[in-house]
Protein backbone atom coordinates (compact mmCIF):
# COMPACT_ATOMS: atom_id res chain seq x y z
CA UNK A 1 0.00 0.00 0.00
CA UNK A 2 1.65 3.19 -0.77
CA UNK A 3 1.86 6.56 1.42
CA UNK A 4 0.83 9.80 0.30
CA UNK A 5 1.35 13.48 1.96
CA UNK A 6 -2.51 15.11 3.01
CA UNK A 7 -1.96 19.06 3.32
CA UNK A 8 -4.94 19.87 4.99
CA UNK A 9 -4.71 23.45 6.76
CA UNK A 10 -1.01 23.79 7.76
CA UNK A 11 -0.81 19.99 8.80
CA UNK A 12 0.98 17.67 7.25
CA UNK A 13 0.48 14.17 7.55
CA UNK A 14 1.38 10.79 5.91
CA UNK A 15 -1.71 8.54 5.10
CA UNK A 16 -2.24 5.37 2.86
CA UNK A 17 -3.41 5.64 -0.33
CA UNK A 18 -5.73 3.05 -1.26
CA UNK A 19 -5.59 2.32 -5.65
CA UNK A 20 -8.85 0.66 -6.88
CA UNK A 21 -7.03 -2.29 -7.85
CA UNK A 22 -5.56 -2.87 -4.31
CA UNK A 23 -9.31 -4.16 -3.33
CA UNK A 24 -10.53 -5.12 -6.89
CA UNK A 25 -7.61 -6.87 -8.44
CA UNK A 26 -5.90 -9.15 -6.38
CA UNK A 27 -3.23 -6.85 -5.16
CA UNK A 28 -1.91 -5.30 -8.28
CA UNK A 29 -1.88 -2.08 -8.52
CA UNK A 30 -3.66 0.27 -11.51
CA UNK A 31 -1.71 3.44 -11.92
CA UNK A 32 -2.35 6.39 -9.47
CA UNK A 33 -4.11 9.42 -11.69
CA UNK A 34 -0.47 11.47 -12.12
CA UNK A 35 0.35 8.37 -13.94
CA UNK A 36 -2.25 9.35 -16.62
CA UNK A 37 -2.87 12.83 -15.99
CA UNK A 38 -0.22 15.55 -15.34
CA UNK A 39 -0.88 16.65 -11.91
CA UNK A 40 1.92 19.06 -11.06
CA UNK A 41 -0.27 22.28 -10.80
CA UNK A 42 -3.84 20.89 -9.37
CA UNK A 43 -4.79 20.37 -5.97
CA UNK A 44 -8.00 17.69 -5.55
CA UNK A 45 -10.55 18.77 -2.59
CA UNK A 46 -11.67 15.66 -1.72
CA UNK A 47 -14.87 15.12 0.21
CA UNK A 48 -13.76 14.01 3.88
CA UNK A 49 -11.90 14.34 6.89
CA UNK A 50 -9.09 11.96 7.37
CA UNK A 51 -7.16 13.63 10.17
CA UNK A 52 -10.39 15.02 12.11
CA UNK A 53 -9.64 18.43 11.78
CA UNK A 54 -12.72 19.86 10.52
CA UNK A 55 -11.67 21.05 7.92
CA UNK A 56 -12.48 19.50 4.37
CA UNK A 57 -9.33 17.32 2.93
CA UNK A 58 -7.06 18.67 -0.19
CA UNK A 59 -3.86 17.02 -1.34
CA UNK A 60 -1.44 19.22 -3.21
CA UNK A 61 2.39 19.45 -4.24
CA UNK A 62 4.49 16.92 -4.64
CA UNK A 63 1.89 14.60 -3.06
CA UNK A 64 -0.51 14.90 -5.86
CA UNK A 65 2.34 11.96 -7.58
CA UNK A 66 1.02 9.51 -6.07
CA UNK A 67 -2.81 10.14 -4.63
CA UNK A 68 -5.04 8.26 -5.50
CA UNK A 69 -8.65 7.27 -3.62
CA UNK A 70 -10.94 4.40 -3.73
CA UNK A 71 -14.02 6.34 -3.56
CA UNK A 72 -13.24 9.77 -4.99
CA UNK A 73 -10.23 9.83 -6.99
CA UNK A 74 -9.09 7.10 -9.23
CA UNK A 75 -8.13 5.73 -12.49
CA UNK A 76 -10.42 3.43 -13.81
CA UNK A 77 -9.54 -0.01 -15.91
CA UNK A 78 -9.43 2.00 -18.67
CA UNK A 79 -7.23 4.52 -17.49
CA UNK A 80 -9.52 7.27 -17.01
CA UNK A 81 -10.12 9.79 -14.04
CA UNK A 82 -12.96 9.07 -12.20
CA UNK A 83 -14.58 11.85 -9.57
CA UNK A 84 -17.34 10.89 -7.07
CA UNK A 85 -19.11 12.86 -4.79
CA UNK A 86 -21.86 12.09 -2.39
CA UNK A 87 -24.47 14.55 -1.63
CA UNK A 88 -23.43 15.25 2.23
CA UNK A 89 -20.60 15.56 3.18
CA UNK A 90 -18.03 17.75 4.39
CA UNK A 91 -17.61 21.40 2.22
CA UNK A 92 -14.79 23.68 1.82
CA UNK A 93 -15.87 26.83 4.49
CA UNK A 94 -17.61 28.95 1.21
CA UNK A 95 -19.84 26.55 0.02
CA UNK A 96 -22.90 23.80 1.37
CA UNK A 97 -21.92 21.34 -1.72
CA UNK A 98 -19.39 18.67 -1.69
CA UNK A 99 -17.52 18.15 -4.71
CA UNK A 100 -14.35 15.59 -5.45
CA UNK A 101 -12.37 18.71 -7.89
CA UNK A 102 -8.99 19.52 -9.01
CA UNK A 103 -7.72 23.44 -8.16
CA UNK A 104 -5.39 25.00 -9.84
CA UNK A 105 -1.96 25.91 -8.23
CA UNK A 106 0.43 27.24 -10.26
CA UNK A 107 2.69 27.42 -7.98
CA UNK A 108 3.40 23.41 -7.86
CA UNK A 109 5.18 22.02 -5.61
CA UNK A 110 6.53 26.05 -4.30
CA UNK A 111 5.24 26.73 -1.02
CA UNK A 112 7.14 29.51 -0.48
CA UNK A 113 4.22 31.28 -2.89
CA UNK A 114 1.20 31.53 -0.51
CA UNK A 115 -2.10 29.99 -1.79
CA UNK A 116 -3.66 33.72 -1.81
CA UNK A 117 -0.53 35.09 -4.13
CA UNK A 118 -1.28 36.82 -7.02
CA UNK A 119 1.28 34.42 -8.63
CA UNK A 120 -0.72 31.65 -7.79
CA UNK A 121 -3.35 32.73 -10.05
CA UNK A 122 -4.13 33.98 -13.78
CA UNK A 123 -5.10 37.41 -15.02
CA UNK A 124 -6.74 39.12 -18.02
CA UNK A 125 -4.49 41.21 -20.33
CA UNK A 126 -6.62 44.49 -18.91
CA UNK A 127 -5.90 43.50 -15.32
CA UNK A 128 -3.48 46.61 -13.90
CA UNK A 129 -1.32 44.32 -12.08
CA UNK A 130 -1.19 41.56 -14.63
CA UNK A 131 2.23 41.29 -14.96
CA UNK A 132 2.38 40.39 -10.95
CA UNK A 133 0.57 36.93 -12.11
CA UNK A 134 1.67 33.77 -12.80
CA UNK A 135 0.17 33.74 -16.36
CA UNK A 136 -2.02 35.94 -18.45
CA UNK A 137 -4.95 33.86 -19.59
CA UNK A 138 -4.92 30.29 -19.94
CA UNK A 139 -6.17 27.39 -21.47
CA UNK A 140 -8.31 23.90 -19.44
CA UNK A 141 -9.60 21.30 -22.19
CA UNK A 142 -11.20 18.16 -20.97
CA UNK A 143 -12.85 15.09 -22.40
CA UNK A 144 -15.95 13.74 -20.12
CA UNK A 145 -19.12 11.46 -19.49
CA UNK A 146 -21.02 12.06 -16.52
CA UNK A 147 -21.89 8.60 -15.43
CA UNK A 148 -24.91 9.35 -12.54
CA UNK A 149 -26.56 12.83 -11.28
CA UNK A 150 -28.03 12.88 -7.57
CA UNK A 151 -31.22 11.39 -7.71
CA UNK A 152 -33.53 12.21 -5.01
CA UNK A 153 -34.12 16.13 -3.89
CA UNK A 154 -36.46 17.91 -1.40
CA UNK A 155 -36.79 20.84 -3.71
CA UNK A 156 -35.82 19.64 -7.23
CA UNK A 157 -38.21 22.77 -8.80
CA UNK A 158 -35.05 24.41 -7.68
CA UNK A 159 -32.35 25.07 -10.40
CA UNK A 160 -29.80 23.53 -8.98
CA UNK A 161 -31.20 19.87 -8.68
CA UNK A 162 -29.95 17.22 -10.05
CA UNK A 163 -26.80 18.57 -11.63
CA UNK A 164 -23.47 18.31 -11.38
CA UNK A 165 -20.45 21.39 -11.94
CA UNK A 166 -17.60 19.50 -14.18
CA UNK A 167 -15.12 23.10 -15.17
CA UNK A 168 -15.29 26.31 -13.62
CA UNK A 169 -13.26 29.12 -13.57
CA UNK A 170 -13.31 30.95 -9.81
CA UNK A 171 -12.18 34.70 -9.29
CA UNK A 172 -10.34 34.59 -6.11
CA UNK A 173 -11.38 36.34 -2.87
CA UNK A 174 -9.86 38.62 -1.70
CA UNK A 175 -11.61 40.22 1.70
CA UNK A 176 -8.88 43.73 2.23
CA UNK A 177 -9.75 44.45 -1.35
CA UNK A 178 -12.91 44.79 -2.32
CA UNK A 179 -13.50 47.60 -4.33
CA UNK A 180 -17.38 48.55 -4.94
CA UNK A 181 -16.83 50.56 -8.37
CA UNK A 182 -14.62 47.80 -9.79
CA UNK A 183 -15.92 44.59 -8.00
CA UNK A 184 -12.66 43.23 -7.57
CA UNK A 185 -12.73 40.52 -5.43
CA UNK A 186 -16.25 39.38 -4.99
CA UNK A 187 -15.15 35.34 -5.38
CA UNK A 188 -17.47 34.80 -7.96
CA UNK A 189 -17.68 32.85 -11.10
CA UNK A 190 -17.74 33.68 -15.23
CA UNK A 191 -17.90 30.18 -15.71
CA UNK A 192 -19.56 27.40 -14.48
CA UNK A 193 -19.95 24.36 -16.61
CA UNK A 194 -22.85 21.88 -15.79
CA UNK A 195 -24.49 18.82 -16.85
CA UNK A 196 -28.52 18.07 -15.64
CA UNK A 197 -30.68 15.61 -15.73
CA UNK A 198 -33.67 14.62 -14.21
CA UNK A 199 -34.80 11.06 -12.62
CA UNK A 200 -36.69 9.74 -15.79
CA UNK A 201 -35.68 11.18 -18.54
CA UNK A 202 -33.25 10.17 -21.00
CA UNK A 203 -31.43 12.67 -21.79
CA UNK A 204 -29.83 15.35 -19.57
CA UNK A 205 -28.29 18.54 -20.65
CA UNK A 206 -24.85 20.39 -21.05
CA UNK A 207 -24.96 24.51 -20.27
CA UNK A 208 -22.81 26.73 -18.86
CA UNK A 209 -23.45 29.80 -16.33
CA UNK A 210 -21.91 33.17 -15.62
CA UNK A 211 -22.16 34.98 -12.27
CA UNK A 212 -22.76 38.82 -12.42
CA UNK A 213 -19.56 39.71 -10.93
CA UNK A 214 -21.13 41.50 -7.98
CA UNK A 215 -21.14 41.67 -4.11
CA UNK A 216 -23.08 38.88 -1.97
CA UNK A 217 -25.83 41.09 -0.96
CA UNK A 218 -26.42 42.53 -4.42
CA UNK A 219 -29.76 41.20 -5.72
CA UNK A 220 -28.43 41.25 -9.59
CA UNK A 221 -25.76 39.13 -8.46
CA UNK A 222 -27.35 35.82 -10.06
CA UNK A 223 -26.41 33.35 -12.61
CA UNK A 224 -27.13 33.42 -15.73
CA UNK A 225 -27.13 30.52 -17.53
CA UNK A 226 -26.41 29.40 -21.49
CA UNK A 227 -27.47 26.64 -23.82
CA UNK A 228 -25.06 24.11 -25.02
CA UNK A 229 -26.95 20.81 -25.77
CA UNK A 230 -30.64 20.54 -24.37
CA UNK A 231 -32.00 22.52 -21.94
CA UNK A 232 -30.45 25.00 -19.45
CA UNK A 233 -31.14 24.89 -15.71
CA UNK A 234 -34.84 26.51 -15.15
CA UNK A 235 -36.23 24.35 -17.62
CA UNK A 236 -37.56 21.53 -16.45
CA UNK A 237 -38.87 19.69 -19.86
CA UNK A 238 -37.13 16.47 -20.96
CA UNK A 239 -34.68 17.65 -23.55
CA UNK A 240 -34.96 14.31 -25.81
CA UNK A 241 -32.26 13.61 -28.23
CA UNK A 242 -30.88 17.35 -28.56
CA UNK A 243 -29.82 16.70 -24.87
CA UNK A 244 -26.38 14.89 -23.94
CA UNK A 245 -27.04 11.02 -22.16
CA UNK A 246 -25.47 9.99 -19.21
CA UNK A 247 -22.14 8.00 -20.77
CA UNK A 248 -22.20 9.91 -23.38
CA UNK A 249 -18.67 11.43 -23.84
CA UNK A 250 -18.32 15.11 -24.68
CA UNK A 251 -15.70 18.21 -24.51
CA UNK A 252 -14.76 21.28 -23.74
CA UNK A 253 -12.03 23.62 -24.44
CA UNK A 254 -11.69 26.69 -22.12
CA UNK A 255 -9.62 29.41 -23.76
CA UNK A 256 -8.53 32.54 -21.88
CA UNK A 257 -6.91 34.85 -24.16
CA UNK A 258 -6.33 38.50 -23.49
CA UNK A 259 -9.60 39.75 -22.25
CA UNK A 260 -11.67 37.55 -23.78
CA UNK A 261 -13.28 33.85 -22.80
CA UNK A 262 -13.33 31.63 -25.75
CA UNK A 263 -15.38 28.34 -25.03
CA UNK A 264 -16.20 25.21 -27.37
CA UNK A 265 -18.20 22.44 -26.85
CA UNK A 266 -18.09 19.32 -28.67
CA UNK A 267 -19.71 15.68 -29.54
CA UNK A 268 -20.03 13.64 -32.14
CA UNK A 269 -24.06 13.63 -32.50
CA UNK A 270 -24.36 17.46 -32.10
CA UNK A 271 -23.06 20.51 -33.80
CA UNK A 272 -19.89 22.73 -32.20
CA UNK A 273 -21.17 25.41 -30.22
CA UNK A 274 -19.00 28.41 -29.09
CA UNK A 275 -19.17 31.43 -27.39
CA UNK A 276 -16.79 34.07 -26.85
CA UNK A 277 -17.10 36.42 -23.49
CA UNK A 278 -14.96 39.50 -22.99
CA UNK A 279 -14.27 39.35 -19.12
CA UNK A 280 -13.36 43.24 -19.13
CA UNK A 281 -16.84 44.33 -19.81
CA UNK A 282 -20.07 43.86 -17.66
CA UNK A 283 -22.41 40.84 -18.93
CA UNK A 284 -25.47 43.02 -19.45
CA UNK A 285 -26.22 46.24 -17.93
CA UNK A 286 -26.70 44.70 -14.55
CA UNK A 287 -23.33 43.53 -14.09
CA UNK A 288 -20.56 45.35 -12.79
CA UNK A 289 -19.16 47.44 -15.40
CA UNK A 290 -15.75 46.29 -15.29
CA UNK A 291 -16.27 42.65 -15.52
CA UNK A 292 -13.87 40.50 -14.25
CA UNK A 293 -11.46 43.07 -15.41
CA UNK A 294 -9.27 42.89 -11.60
CA UNK A 295 -9.87 39.92 -10.46
CA UNK A 296 -7.61 36.71 -9.73
CA UNK A 297 -8.47 33.66 -11.54
CA UNK A 298 -7.97 29.69 -11.26
CA UNK A 299 -9.40 26.71 -13.42
CA UNK A 300 -11.00 24.22 -11.36
CA UNK A 301 -12.35 20.71 -12.83
CA UNK A 302 -13.73 17.40 -11.72
CA UNK A 303 -17.49 16.92 -9.82
CA UNK A 304 -18.73 19.89 -8.06
CA UNK A 305 -22.07 18.74 -6.92
CA UNK A 306 -25.07 20.84 -6.72
CA UNK A 307 -27.32 18.59 -5.30
CA UNK A 308 -27.33 19.86 -1.74
CA UNK A 309 -28.36 18.20 1.27
CA UNK A 310 -29.12 21.81 2.80
CA UNK A 311 -32.57 23.29 1.80
CA UNK A 312 -32.13 27.12 3.28
CA UNK A 313 -31.01 28.84 1.04
CA UNK A 314 -34.01 29.59 -1.54
CA UNK A 315 -32.10 28.66 -4.81
CA UNK A 316 -29.01 26.48 -3.74
CA UNK A 317 -30.57 24.62 -0.97
CA UNK A 318 -32.35 21.87 -2.96
CA UNK A 319 -32.70 19.43 0.10
CA UNK A 320 -31.41 16.74 -1.39
CA UNK A 321 -30.91 13.10 0.47
CA UNK A 322 -27.87 11.59 1.78
CA UNK A 323 -26.47 9.88 4.74
CA UNK A 324 -23.05 11.08 4.99
CA UNK A 325 -21.82 7.63 4.58
CA UNK A 326 -20.43 7.22 0.64
CA UNK A 327 -21.42 3.76 -0.03
CA UNK A 328 -24.60 3.57 1.37
CA UNK A 329 -25.54 7.10 -0.50
CA UNK A 330 -24.08 5.45 -3.84
CA UNK A 331 -26.21 2.43 -3.41
CA UNK A 332 -29.38 4.54 -3.21
CA UNK A 333 -28.41 7.38 -5.99
CA UNK A 334 -27.45 10.06 -3.96
CA UNK A 335 -24.22 10.64 -5.61
CA UNK A 336 -22.31 12.42 -8.60
CA UNK A 337 -20.05 10.11 -10.96
CA UNK A 338 -18.14 11.70 -13.98
CA UNK A 339 -15.31 10.51 -15.94
CA UNK A 340 -12.32 11.98 -17.87
CA UNK A 341 -10.83 10.19 -20.19
CA UNK A 342 -8.98 13.73 -21.40
CA UNK A 343 -7.60 16.70 -18.95
CA UNK A 344 -5.35 19.61 -20.21
CA UNK A 345 -3.92 22.76 -18.54
CA UNK A 346 -2.31 25.13 -20.55
CA UNK A 347 -1.90 22.11 -23.02
CA UNK A 348 -0.31 19.68 -20.55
Amino acid sequence: MKKTLLMAGSILLALPTVALADVANNGVSYPVPADKFDMNNWKITIPSDINKDGRVDEIEGVAMLSYSHSDFFHLDKDGNLVFEVQNKAITTKNSKNARSELRQMPRGANFSIDTGDLKNHFAISSNPKAADYAAVGGTLEATLKVNHVSEHAKHAERPPAHSVVVGQIHAKKYNDQIKAKTGFGHGNEPLKIFFKKFPGHKYGSVFWNYERNLAKNDPNRQDIALPVWGNTWENPAEPGKAGIALGEEFSYKVDVKGNIMHLTFTTARHKTVTYDIDLSKGYDDKDSATGYANDAFYFKAGAYGQCSASDSHPVWGTGCEGTGDFATDKKNGDYNSVTFSALKLNGK
